[in-house]
């Protein structure tokens, strides 16, 4: 009776099931290829690209054995193992902080290391050291090899989610996701079975959660605008914006690293092929693409529109960091001086809802915040291609989804604490979107 109480079954999908789990597993990867080999010098994407699209037999050939060989490049995949053994490595020789997280529902706690911001800094800084001492050409093998290395990063990310899933069926107390529960081996395999699957003290989900996207993300962007570099003998201001914006994106989020603890990736969904291909694959791949196109298609902007361009960025930031470190402060210590002025209500869960400062504003402000910026690291790619713009409409999609979840799952949790809770706090995302 105690395991079924701790791990009751799953009996409401997400994401329309089964055969929506097996469309993303499927789906995603296909596309994230056909976004990276349809931008090429003549358009992103380029006419030859869209008359292909159009053919069914090419759509077939790109799934055919011969075509999916190819894409694996041996040299690209050792690089990239390499450079996951030293995540790996790094993670357990630097000294970090031990982080107690939330409670969970077996009442333990856990306890994470956070030493990712040491990690990176030392990563980065022997990037362009390599760079300085070798000049841009010296990272031309990222921008060469760009296919294998997403290769890589794909496998990676299935052969991941397949361990968690296979070791989530070991024996002795394990915690399983409220939603990864179903019986259901496609389905669960994709929004993942156990909450926090560890080897010993290292705790994957959290491991994968940050690292291998983001420092993947900051190096693919270092290496775009080496690649401009090289070509041009000189960096675009829209180069040199969007990878300073999306590298400062990647270091505020890996400095921040503790606050991850208090989301819901975290603290409630499952970890499995939704959260490692997301992670390993589409974050440090997708992202890139601006940088990527403007690479290829060197964009120059007016003072006029980088004026602009930087005020959109810093309005973004503000508020998405604001929000996020308000949440985090207020979770982990309410009597901290920063938050301690904070209107809350309580709840019979044992949780404290904040209603005034910028969660006072709006349910899930951040979410505001985080499309400001992701408009600031579009709109320098000018609009002479649509391959650029993919992240903006893919990224308000995903967060209006994400607010969705997020509401469902808090109406399911609090109850009726949640319907007072939003009685207050009445808008949704933008301060002016009621329910």
């Amino acid at each position: 009776m105690q395991k079924k109480a701790l791990n009751p079954p799953t009996t409401e999908y997400e994401f329309l099931g089964p055969i929506g789990a097996f469309l993303m597993i499927i789906v995603l990867p296909l596309l994230l290829y056909m976004l990276h080999l349809g931008c090429t010098p003549q358009g992103c994407p380029s006419q030859e690209f869209i008359a292909q699209l159009i053919s069914p037999s090419y759509l077939f050939s790109l799934i055919t054995p011969n075509s999916i060989v190819a894409l694996f490049d041996p040299t690209a995949f050792f690089v990239y193992s390499c450079f996951m053994v030293y995540l790996l490595v790094s993670w357990y020789l630097l000294p970090g902080l031990w982080v107690e997280g939330t409670p969970l529902r077996n009442g333990k706690t856990i306890w994470y290391k956070v030493n990712g911001f040491k990690s990176y800094l030392v990563l980065v800084l022997g990037i362009l050291t390599f760079l300085w001492s070798k000049g841009p050409e010296g990272l031309s093998f990222i921008s060469d090899r760009f296919i294998g290395l997403l290769t890589a990063s794909v496998i990676f990310s299935f052969a991941v989610s397949l361990y968690v899933y296979l070791a989530s069926f070991r024996a002795g107390e394990v915690i399983l996701a409220l939603g990864g529960n179903s019986g259901n081996i496609i389905y669960d395999y994709m929004i993942g079975r156990e909450l926090n699957p560890r080897i010993g003290s290292f705790d994957i989900k959290y491991f994968i959660e940050l690292r291998p996207g983001l420092f993947s993300w900051t190096i693919i962007n270092i290496a775009m605008a080496a690649k401009q570099y090289q070509d041009l003998g000189n960096l675009t201001m829209g180069m040199f914006l969007v990878t300073l914006f999306q590298v400062w994106y990647c270091a505020d989020g890996i400095f921040n690293e503790p606050a991850v603890l208090t989301t819901l990736d975290i603290t409630m969904d499952g970890f499995g092929w939704m959260l490692s291909f997301g992670n390993i694959s589409w974050v440090a791949f997708m992202y890139p693409l601006q940088t990527r196109y403007l690479a290829l298609h060197p964009v120059h902007l007016s003072w006029l529109q980088i004026i602009g361009i930087v005020s959109l960025k810093a309005i973004g930031f503000a508020i998405f960091r604001g929000a996020n470190n308000e949440k985090n402060i207020f979770r982990t210590n309410p009597d901290d001086p920063k938050v301690k002025h904070l209107k809350y209500i309580s709840t019979k869960a044992g949780s404290r809802l904040i209603t005034s400062g910028w969660w006072g504003r709006a349910r899930h402000i951040n979410y505001l915040g985080d499309f400001l910026m992701s408009c600031a690291w579009c709109l320098p790619c000018g609009f002479d291609d649509i391959f650029p713009y993919f992240y903006l409409v893919y990224f308000a999609v995903l967060l209006v989804h994400r607010e969705l979840r997020d509401e469902a799952k808090c109406q399911k949790k609090y109850g009726k604490d949640w319907t007072r809770y939003c009685e207050i706090v009445k808008w949704r995302i933008i301060p002016v979107l009621p329910d």
